[in-house]
């Protein structure tokens, strides 16, 4: 081989594992709809899975980045009404089983919590998965709908009956804190 051909060779040979990258798996930039930053009005139920109608209301902001290429993305959640607490939801992409993990982590206790998992169908997002409440085992079901509307919204419930019924318990309508302005 002529040495004027082995740096094309070297160039070819480093280059070949980015030409080999495949396109992202189906599903794996299914948030990048929230990526930025939010105005978030929140609408809880103030007892969960004890028959309560009674919600409270309450502002707050989110800011979501990716993470690992867009395998991943954290959300950052703050509220006025409760001055001090940060909330965070981390969500990582498994390209194989194309679905996504969901875990939620607030500086109340620092604990990662069980993760919701599932994914989207449409322009609907369905995750579920185990939990505890008041030392009984429950199911969690998070719910994000119109997410290509430029108004997310996400919903939470809880089931004490393994998913036959649902209570929703806290809904969450996501808008930009300037309209015009565009997600980074």
């Amino acid at each position: 081989m002529p040495i004027t051909s082995l740096p094309c060779l070297l160039l070819a040979l480093t280059l070949l594992p980015i030409a080999a990258e495949a396109a992202p798996a189906a599903g794996a930039r299914d948030f990048d709809f929230l990526h930025g930053d939010w105005t978030v009005h929140n609408r809880r139920l103030k007892e969960r899975l004890r028959g309560s109608r009674e919600w409270e209301t309450f502002e707050a902001t989110s800011r979501c980045v990716s993470l690992l290429d867009g395998l991943g993305n954290q959300d950052e959640f703050r509220s006025p009404a409760r001055p001090g607490f940060v909330g965070m939801s981390l969500r990582f992409f498994d390209p194989a089983a194309r679905r996504w993990s969901i875990f939620w982590v607030d500086n109340r206790t620092g604990v990662l919590q069980p993760p919701v998992v599932g994914g989207f169908e449409g322009e609907v997002g369905r995750f579920e998965g185990d939990d505890e409440l008041r030392g009984q085992r429950i199911r969690v079901r998070f719910s994000w709908t119109l997410v290509h509307s430029g108004h997310p919204r996400w919903e939470q419930a809880f089931s004490a009956d393994g998913g036959k019924t649902w209570e929703t318990n806290w809904v969450m309508d996501f808008t930009r804190p300037d309209a015009g302005a565009a997600a980074p």
